[in-house]
């Protein structure tokens, strides 16, 4: 073995070995571990927050495979969506509307092509036991058409509708958007205090708004019933500013009376309480913005401005006729757009909706049949349920997407739906094949809205279905994903827990609608990557403090995914230089480990036999590691991958550098000095645990296990199943040990050790070097039975402690080091 372990060397030898002998390209069969990967958002360049998530992912991943599973780990990449376009755009310098909408779909499909093998080389330098076999994206022609077969059947089923409904929409990227791409953010605003007559009183009533740009939209006025201040008013009309047209004045116990002046205008629509008083009094519909952000006819002198400038402009109007009395700052949560931090607007136009909100209750008790890692996260998936008030508005404006398959009728309004044969369809460039089914005219006009990305990313158990069929050379044309499958519910999910609201939600309605069954029986939650600001990592937050193939030039992959397996589900993680330095020294601590072991191991020792084991050292070892193993397991299955590490960094460490090495050397140093049977048995358990050490690791730092196993265990690489330590099985290679049997013997051990780390404690605190000889050690216990267990191990006890002389007194020497009540130790060194 070479002197020290050169990183960059050893993991493309590893990367060549997998590619070649296809590692994680399992077959598909009993039993399945079926991961349904997040595919990343095809949007520039990937940040260690992703690095973060996906490896702790593949971290279980690799264990399950290990574990006798055949995992079906797939990967896909998100590159349909206004994330797409808005890369695109930012890349090239355009905008959309620069160019036809089929040369910019072109533009898009071509650019997102690097990215996506950006993202792929990037993943397997970081280690990700992907099989590349199984690659999808989320606008290919197999998922296009799975995500315009799942709209034709929600619509038959009657649970998708179009309806001129009020929809979120964003003026800045010039779309509507879902209630889960919304964020909340604190803003400086100003209540501004105007003038309203009320003519059959002759009298004025003063109204606050942070929106007076929204006068010539104001439909009624509003007061709660119990407002003495304006109880008269019931049923009286008033005149708004500027613009003269009277509205009612309405009692109403959704007003509060303490905010503003007690009395607020309702405009069609300032926000989602103005659109649910104008469903519960019918108010009429005035829009005061359109869809391009600007101030419409409706509001004369503001028109052809935006609304900020229009807000200006109004206040100004309202100051010159002395119809504004007061203005106060204030600070209030509004909407925005998660993606462009711009506020949002409600309009009306046609849109096309899926019916949620009836099925809230249903929605929430799948929840209780999937197991959440960790369990906490529950209650944000059921509290984002059971506080939703839109139906999920499923169209966007964009060219980029998959589009609605379907064209309306222009005599009879006919919704015409594309052949599922057909599948995928663009309506824009492909003509309805028949006249209209209902009236038979041919005057048939496009859909030109594309669905919501989520309305496909949502479908990823069945865009995974869809690749298993074609590995297994079952995928026709005729193959209906939704109908025949066997995948769902997949076995997990991992995933971040700002998407629980969207991607998780989304993926458990459409599997329920689909399937009426679960996604996923797991579901894990992994946190965010913390910046020193102590903010999430993101590329638009731009704090990204390392980039990911400048990280992997200066740190092995593995000391890096060493971190990743450190951080807590659920929780966020500071990045951590220090911890990544924490595992650049565990692979030294490796290396030399498995370098010394390897002198012995492969000076003419062969495996001829399991040997009984006689010694009590390697009885402990064995029975210590196999103890290790259940803890370490029963954590992995927890999906408590931190702890697992923990367990397997503690046995290595302590029990195997510390002490397991240090009490065999004399008998590797001096072989000739101990029985060739006695030999054969410490070599025989030397080599079955560093294989079990390399196996724990493996699923955290796969090169180096990797590079050690082709080393030490597989050097002539002869045997196919075994030809990458990754497809080794635990329960093939832990060795066959009774724990009931032998645990008395390793808890002898430990006592031993006991004494032996006292011993170093005070040659420590006497600063004395560790090798130091000691003259003479004395021991004296109560304990006859454990007197004569430790006289039995003399020679094993001297060893250790380097001891010439052992012995047994009746009373405590006048010279004490006392740790416990079992021994007293007297050293003389």
């Amino acid at each position: 073995m070479e002197k020290h372990y050169n990183f960059s060397e050893f993991e493309k030898k590893a990367q060549k070995l997998w590619e070649e002998h296809q590692i994680y390209k399992q077959e598909l069969k009993e039993p399945i571990y079926s991961i349904d990967t997040p595919p990343p958002t095809v949007s520039g360049s990937l940040h260690i927050g992703h690095i973060f998530s996906y490896t702790q992912a593949d971290i279980i991943a690799r264990y399950k495979r290990m574990s006798g599973f055949n995992v079906l780990y797939p990967m896909g990449f998100d590159d349909n969506g206004l994330a797409t376009e808005r890369y695109v755009e930012k890349k090239l310098g355009i905008q959309s509307q620069s160019l036809s909408r089929e040369e910019f779909i072109a533009t898009c499909l071509t650019e997102i092509k690097p990215a996506e093998e950006d993202f792929e080389q990037l993943f397997k330098a970081i280690g990700l036991s992907i099989d590349w076999t199984k690659k999808y994206s989320t606008i290919n022609q197999s998922s296009r058409k799975i995500s315009q077969l799942s709209f034709i059947k929600l619509f038959e089923k009657g649970l998708a509708y179009r309806k001129a409904e009020p929809a979120i929409y964003c003026t800045m990227c010039k779309t509507t958007i879902s209630q889960a791409d919304l964020e909340d953010a604190e803003k400086k605003s100003c209540f501004n205090d105007i003038l309203f007559e009320i003519p059959s009183q002759d009298r004025t009533i003063t109204i606050s708004t942070t929106r007076p740009e929204l006068l010539s939209s104001v439909v009624a006025i509003l007061y709660h019933p119990n407002d003495v201040r304006y109880k008269d008013l019931k049923d009286a009309k008033a005149i708004v500013p500027i613009y003269g047209h009277e509205v009612p004045i309405l009692p109403d116990a959704d007003v509060d009376p303490e905010k503003g002046t007690g009395i607020v205008m309702v405009s069609t629509f300032g926000d989602k309480q103005d659109i649910i008083w104008a469903k519960k009094y019918n108010f009429e519909y005035k829009q005061a913005i359109g869809r391009d952000g600007l101030m419409t006819a409706l509001t004369g002198p503001l028109q052809g401005v935006y609304a900020n400038d229009g807000r200006k402009k109004i206040i100004a109007l309202l100051k010159e006729q002395n119809l504004l009395t007061g203005q106060k700052d204030t600070q209030h949560t509004v909407n925005v757009h998660e993606r462009c931090k711009r506020d949002v607007e409600y309009l009306i136009f046609p849109q096309w909706f899926l019916q949620i909100l009836p099925h809230k209750d249903k929605f929430v008790s799948l929840a209780n049949e999937i197991n959440w890692y960790p369990q906490f996260m529950k209650s944000r998936y059921v509290n984002w349920v059971e506080n939703l008030t839109w139906d999920w508005c499923l169209s966007r404006q964009r060219f980029y997407g998959i589009p609605f398959p379907i064209w309306y009728c222009k005599d009879c309004n006919e919704i015409l739906l594309a052949d599922v044969k057909d599948l995928p369809v663009d309506p824009q460039t492909q003509r309805y094949p028949r006249p209209c089914t209902k009236c038979g005219s041919t005057k048939i006009e496009p859909e030109t809205d594309v669905m919501d990305t989520w309305n496909t990313s949502s479908l990823t158990p069945y865009i995974c279905s869809e690749l298993v069929n074609k590995s297994l050379g079952t995928d026709d044309n005729e193959q209906d994903v939704f109908e025949s499958n066997k995948l769902i519910p997949m076995s997990m999910r991992p995933q971040a827990h700002d998407i629980i609201r969207t991607w998780a939600f989304y993926t458990i309605v459409k599997s329920y609608f689909h399937s009426g069954t679960i996604p996923w029986k797991d579901i894990v939650i992994s946190g965010h990557v913390l910046s020193t600001e102590k903010e999430k990592i993101s590329k638009s937050k731009g704090n990204n403090p390392l980039e990911p193939k400048n990280l992997l030039e200066k740190h092995p992959a593995d000391a890096i995914r060493y971190w990743t397996a450190t951080g807590t589900l659920g929780y966020d993680t500071a990045f951590s230089e220090a911890q990544i330095s924490i595992g650049n020294r565990l692979l030294t601590k490796l290396w030399n480990a498995f370098k010394f072991t390897n002198e012995y191991l492969c000076q003419g020792f062969e495996e001829t036999h399991n040997p009984e084991i006689r010694s009590l050292t390697n009885r402990w070892i064995l029975v210590t590691l196999k103890q290790q193993f259940v803890d370490y397991k029963k954590s992995f299955d927890n999906y408590e991958y931190a702890h697992a590490l923990d367990k397997i960094d503690r046995f290595f460490w302590h029990n195997f550098c510390d002490n397991y090495l240090e009490l065999i050397k004399d008998q590797l140093f001096n072989q000739a000095n101990y029985k060739p049977e006695d030999v054969y048995e410490t070599l025989w358990t030397l080599k079955k645990v560093g294989l079990v050490i390399l196996q724990m690791y493996a699923p955290f730092i796969p090169y180096i296990t990797e590079s050690l196993y082709q080393i030490v265990y597989n050097p002539e690489n002869n045997t196919k199943d075994k030809s990458s330590i990754h497809i080794t099985q635990f329960e093939e290679t832990l060795p066959d040990i009774s724990i009931e049997k032998y645990l008395a013997d390793a808890n002898i051990m430990n006592k031993i050790l006991d004494i032996i780390s006292q011993i170093r404690k005070f040659k420590s605190e006497s600063k004395l070097s560790l090798k130091t000889d000691i003259e003479e050690l004395k021991l004296y216990t109560t304990d006859i039975e454990l007197e004569q267990t430790l006289r039995a191990e003399s020679n094993l006890i001297k060893g250790i402690a380097r001891a010439k002389n052992l012995e047994f007194v009746e009373s405590s020497a006048s010279r004490i080091y006392q740790e416990n009540e079992l021994w007293y130790i007297d050293l003389v060194a």
